[in-house]
């Protein structure tokens, strides 16, 4: 097993360099880069980096020259033949060749865009512009190395020693944890937390912890890269972004409001079985299921995101009987902001009622609060959106109104076309 605290404090980046490969990404992104090759090729979108918790000066510690250096090694990667051979050979979600030949040989020939960066008032404005295709590439790189950069930054000061000490009190927090969900018979919990790790040897550690301590009730991880090397399932499906960029290319507000179930048709043609997960919080989930027509109900399952965990499990559960569906048999993903006592508040609220996945993210792969002075290793809220479409604004409302982006004129009339009305904001820790 790597000595960590010991290659931080030897490494360099031409050492440790932070995206060491194409598919040091998560797996929704191949699957959803595959659905945008098919269907929006021509598309050109814009992508930003977003930090909401903008106390953090991000700018003011992690420097300029670095993070070009980080973000123009990833613009020399790309996907080797080990690499490419696991894709179109491995199997997953239980089906072989899941990315079609003219995808893959895409894939091959791909490298990472050009890339815009400046500072401003203590932040980095770093955007990425042109065909979505190459843009949504960039989502999870750029995240994580904005947040390894800062965790460098704090590292750099720190003895050998003390280095050490930090290391062994975060993997005794992680196993501690671990320990207390080994407790939950038939809990199912996956690694999402790539884009807001604190690095990647960490993140590969903590899968390999989760690995041994969970054995059967670890259900993957959605690092590919982590995937391949560890032998464990790539996890993932979709995220907000589909709904986002198919709203903005809407013509009318009557388009505008079927975009998000033109989304589920185009998935439904391209992924089957537990692939057939809904996101239904991009413009509010209570609408979103309200109109949803009734062949979206035979869907899998529903990933609950932005709203209350256990409102929102209860409203998917209520919808399915509705539409007559048995809620015993379907799938629920929780995944916002999850740490082991909400997990374990759920598990207990919903044991026995329907199949449950725990997307165990930042928390997971960086939970290191309380280890450096004022809070400098806590984790944050940075998110990398995509912000227009064919020069559209993009909008995406949520449950949870801190989440909410987009034009303000915009936003209200998104909120118009998918009726929705006064919502309950809620912390954003991550």
């Amino acid at each position: 097993m790597i000595d960590i605290a010991t290659r931080v404090y030897n490494h360099t980046w031409k050492i440790d360099p932070i995206v060491r490969s194409v598919l040091d990404t998560d797996f929704y992104k191949l699957l959803m880069a595959q659905t945008i090759f098919r269907r929006h090729f021509e598309t050109r979108v814009t992508f930003g980096i977003i930090n909401r918790t903008s106390r953090v000066r991000i700018a003011d510690f992690v420097d300029e020259r670095e993070l070009r250096e980080q973000l123009d090694h990833v613009r020399t990667l790309s996907l080797t033949r080990g690499e490419s051979t696991w894709l179109r050979g491995n199997m997953f979600y239980g089906k072989r060749q899941m990315f079609a030949p003219d995808f893959i040989a895409w894939l091959e020939g791909f490298r990472f865009p050009p890339y815009h960066l400046e500072k401003r008032d203590g932040q980095y404005e770093l955007t990425f512009e042109g065909p979505w295709i190459e843009t949504t590439m960039w989502e999870i790189p750029a995240l994580a190395i904005i947040n390894e950069l800062r965790s460098r930054a704090v590292l750099r000061s720190m003895g050998r020693f003390e280095l050490q000490v930090l290391y062994a009190r975060a993997m005794t927090r992680v196993w501690e944890k671990v320990e207390r969900l080994k407790a939950l018979e038939g809990a199912n919990v996956a690694d999402f937390g790539t884009r807001r790790r604190h690095g990647f040897l960490w993140q590969d550690w903590c899968v390999q912890a989760v690995m041994e301590g969970l054995g059967a009730g670890f259900l993957g991880t959605s690092n590919c890269l982590i995937a391949m090397r560890r032998e464990v399932e790539a996890t993932g499906t979709n995220a907000h972004e589909l709904p986002m960029v198919y709203a903005a290319l809407a013509e009318s507000d009557a388009e505008l409001a079927e975009a998000p179930y033109e989304v589920l048709a185009d998935w439904q043609e391209d992924y089957d079985g537990n692939l057939r997960v809904m996101l239904p919080d991009t413009y509010g989930t209570t609408g979103f299921l309200a109109h949803a027509p009734d062949w979206v109900a035979r869907w899998t399952g529903i990933r609950v995101d932005s709203k209350d965990p256990i409102e929102g499990g209860e409203e998917a559960i209520a919808w399915w009987r509705s539409r007559g569906q048995d809620p015993s048999t379907k799938l629920v993903i929780f995944s916002d902001a999850l740490d082991v006592d909400a997990i374990e508040r759920i598990y207990r609220h919903f044991a026995g009622r329907v199949r449950m996945g725990f997307g165990w993210g930042t928390l997971l792969t960086n939970d290191f609060r309380g280890f450096a002075p004022n809070g400098a290793l806590d984790p944050i809220s940075i998110v990398c959106k995509v912000i227009s479409a064919n020069g559209r604004p993009t909008v995406k409302l949520s449950d949870n109104p801190t989440k909410a982006m987009g034009p303000p004129e915009e936003i209200e009339r998104y909120k118009r076309v998918f009726g929705v009305g006064a919502q309950q904001e809620r912390a954003v820790l991550v």
